[in-house]
C-alpha cells in the first residue's frame, strides 16, 4: 500500500506552486529511482576487503637447469702470423709483382731486385769449381800412378806421399768451390723476393728504383695471417681464483671436456657469426692492473675480423647444475640481502631471500632460495597498494613480457648456448 500512495502524491497537484516546478519535481524523483535501481543491480568486482581489485603483476616461472658462467671481456684482434718481408739482397729495386692488399701464398714472388751482380758472382764461383775439379782429377791420377811404383820401390817414400796429400787438397779445393757456388746461388735467389708465409700482404713499403738492402735489411711489405685470428683480452686475478674456488668445491663443474668456448661482439653491438676457442691463461698477474691475460682463437673465413679490432669477448668458463636466469629488474638488492617477490598458490606476495651468482647479460645467475614452478614477480611493482608492513597482499599473476610484446618462455636451454643467447631474453628458467 506505501507504493500507490506514492505514485499518488507524484501525481496529485502542489498546491501554491506553478507547473514547471512541478514538473521539475518530478523529474527529479525519476532520476533518483533510477540511480537507486542501478546501485542494486552493480556487479563490478571488489578486491578482499571489499576495495579495488587486486593488482596484475607481471611473473616468470621458474625452471631450474644447467647455466653456463659467461664472462663479458674487453679484448684486441690480433693476426695468428705476421712475417716481415725484407730484402736479404743490396741492389736496386726494379719490379712488384704483387697487387697492394691482395693473398699471397707461401714462396709467392713478390719484389725483383738487380740480380747482375749476383748472376755473375755465380758464374764465377762455378768456374772455381770447375778448376779445383779439374786439378782434383790430376791430382788423383797421379797419386793413383804411384801405388805400384812404391811397391817396387822405383820412387821414394816422399814423393808417394806427396802426390797423396795434392790429391787430399785437391779434394778440399772442389769442397770449397762447391761451396762457393751454394752461396752465390743463395745470394741469387736472394735477388728475387718471395712470400715467407701465406696470408694477406698490406701496401708496399718502397717503390721501384729504389736501392735496398744497402747495410741492413730493408723491409719492403709486410704479411698477416687473419685465418684464424688471436683475440688477446684480460680477467680480473680475483674472479679467476673465485671461478676455480668454485670448481674445487664443486659448486661449479668445468664447461666441457675441451677449451672453453669463445664468442665475441662487435662495435656495431652484433655477435660475430663464429665461435672460438680458449688457447692458454697467462701465468702471471699484471701488477699494475691485477688482470690476467687469456688468448683465444677465432676463425675468420669471411676476413671480416681485423687486426687491431676493438671487441667484446664472451667466454664460457663453467657452468652451474640445477641453477636459475632471472631478469635483474625482479631481484632488489640490500644490505640485508638479495630478495625477490614470490607468488604463493593463493596469489599472495611474499618476499624470499635468494643467493645470487654471477651477473649475465641482463639476468642474474640464481643458486639458492627458488624451487621449480614457483611464480617470481618481474613487473608491476608501482601497482602494488601501500599498506601497513605485513598486510597481506593479493595480486593477479599474468606472464610478464618481454621487450618486442613476446612472454617469457619458461624453457630451459642448454649451457652449451648461453654464450649465443640474446641480451634481451627476459625468461627466468636456467639454459
Amino acid at each position: 500500500m506505501t507504493a500507490p500512495r506514492a505514485r499518488l502524491s507524484i501525481a496529485a497537484p502542489i498546491p501554491h506552486r506553478s507547473p514547471l516546478r512541478g514538473r521539475l519535481a518530478l523529474t527529479s524523483l525519476s532520476l533518483a529511482a533510477l540511480l537507486a535501481g542501478c546501485g542494486q543491480s552493480s556487479t563490478a568486482p571488489a578486491g578482499p576487503a571489499g576495495g579495488m581489485p587486486p593488482a596484475e603483476v607481471g611473473v616468470v616461472t621458474v625452471t631450474p637447469g644447467d647455466v653456463g658462467l659467461i664472462s663479458e671481456l674487453p679484448g684486441r684482434l690480433e693476426a695468428s702470423r705476421v712475417a716481415q718481408v725484407r730484402a736479404r739482397a743490396s741492389g736496386i729495386l726494379q719490379k712488384r709483382l704483387f697487387r697492394e692488399g691482395s693473398d699471397v701464398k707461401a714462396g709467392q714472388a713478390l719484389f725483383e731486385i738487380d740480380a747482375s751482380p749476383y748472376q755473375a758472382s755465380y758464374a764465377s764461383a762455378q768456374a772455381s769449381l770447375a778448376k779445383a775439379e779439374a786439378n782434383l782429377m790430376q791430382a788423383s791420377a797421379q797419386a793413383e800412378r804411384y801405388k805400384p811404383l812404391i811397391a817396387a820401390k822405383a820412387i821414394s817414400q816422399q814423393e808417394y806421399v806427396s802426390a797423396q796429400a795434392a790429391s787430399k787438397q785437391a779434394e778440399a779445393d772442389v769442397a770449397i768451390g762447391k761451396a762457393a757456388v751454394l752461396t752465390a746461388r743463395i745470394n741469387l735467389n736472394y735477388a728475387a723476393v718471395t712470400a715467407p708465409i701465406s696470408g694477406r700482404i698490406g701496401r708496399s713499403l718502397v717503390t721501384e728504383g729504389a736501392l735496398v738492402g744497402q747495410g741492413e735489411a730493408t723491409q719492403l711489405a709486410v704479411i698477416q695471417q687473419i685465418d684464424p685470428m688471436y683475440v688477446n683480452f684480460t680477467q680480473s686475478a680475483s674472479e679467476v681464483l673465485k671461478l676455480q674456488a668454485g670448481l674445487t668445491k664443486g659448486q661449479y663443474k668445468q664447461a666441457g671436456k675441451g677449451a672453453a668456448s669463445v664468442s665475441l661482439i662487435l662495435e656495431d653491438g652484433s655477435t660475430y657469426a663464429h665461435t672460438g676457442r680458449l688457447l692458454f691463461t697467462d701465468l702471471t698477474v699484471d701488477a699494475t692492473s691485477g688482470q690476467v691475460t687469456l688468448r683465444a682463437e677465432v676463425p675468420n673465413p669471411e676476413k671480416q675480423l681485423l687486426p687491431g679490432l676493438y671487441v667484446r669477448v664472451k667466454l664460457a668458463q663453467a657452468q652451474v647444475n640445477g641453477a636459475i636466469l632471472l631478469p635483474q629488474q625482479a631481484v632488489t638488492r640490500g644490505a640485508q640481502g638479495d630478495t625477490v617477490m614470490v607468488v604463493g598458490p593463493d596469489n599472495h606476495l611474499a618476499p624470499r631471500p635468494i643467493k645470487l651468482g654471477q651477473a649475465q647479460d641482463n639476468k642474474w645467475v640464481v643458486l639458492e632460495g627458488l624451487k621449480a614452478g614457483e611464480q617470481v614477480m618481474v613487473d608491476g611493482f608501482q601497482k602494488l597498494p601501500r599498506g601497513k608492513p605485513g598486510d597481506p597482499i593479493i595480486v593477479k599473476p599474468v606472464p610478464w613480457q618481454a621487450q618486442g610484446g613476446k612472454p617469457a618462455a619458461s624453457v630451459a636451454v642448454p649451457a652449451a648456448s648461453a654464450a649465443s643467447a640474446p641480451a634481451s631474453a627476459a625468461s627466468s628458467v636456467a639454459r
